[in-house]
């Protein structure tokens, strides 16, 4: 007889946490959206780049709005958890979050996106660094994983410096608008060393 497999993390532990705002250096940090960061939503969904990689609709502020609440929704119900990445007491510059959480098995997958305001500065490796201290050390995951595209190499580079290296290409793996992608594989597990 098998003995069953006790979850590496208990059903509850992410809805009995509140979402934090987790500080950066360079007076960035990541925080709940809110309806004031709606706009910013709005402006994603037109990017170009962010559409591309992300494959979002396009949204108006109505739309941005429920979105946000639904964000909200999805921490409750411990689906994922979604953060604004923000210069303190300004209004989103992007989105970093962790999605696709299974408490369970122990691992999530970490998504994100830049508006162009937001480029340029390595705050996205910081983000996706600081997000998997927090999974590992506060939510108790042990395995978290970044996929991207194999043509979007800015997404491959924040992955690697963020100490997610590369485990593999899954082949035809994600439909984009100019039609199907091989996407790359990165995870980074709690007993790894930080970069």
């Amino acid at each position: 007889m098998i003995d069953s497999i006790p979850p590496v993390v208990p059903a509850g532990r992410m809805r009995e946490l509140a979402q934090p705002e987790l500080v950066l250096p360079g007076g960035m940090l990541l925080r709940p959206w809110t309806p004031y960061d709606a706009p910013a939503l709005v402006a994603a969904h037109g990017d170009p780049d962010v559409r591309h990689w992300n494959r979002p609709s396009r949204l108006d502020l109505a739309g941005a709005e429920e979105r946000i609440a639904l964000w909200h929704e999805r921490w409750q119900a411990e689906k994922a958890g979604t953060w604004a990445i923000a210069p303190e007491g300004g209004r989103a510059v992007g989105l970093i979050g962790i999605a696709d959480i299974d408490l369970a098995g122990g691992s999530g997958e970490i998504i994100y996106w830049l508006l162009p305001e937001g480029r340029g500065n390595g705050v996205t490796v910081k983000a996706t660094d600081r997000l998997a201290r927090w999974a590992f050390d506060d939510l108790g995951l042990y395995r978290v994983r970044i996929t991207h595209s194999v043509g979007n190499p800015a997404s491959c580079a924040v992955a690697t410096k963020a100490g997610f290296p590369l485990e593999g290409t899954m082949r035809g793996a994600l439909l984009h608008a100019d039609g199907w992608h091989d996407e790359h594989l990165h995870a980074r597990l709690r007993t790894d060393t930080a970069p």
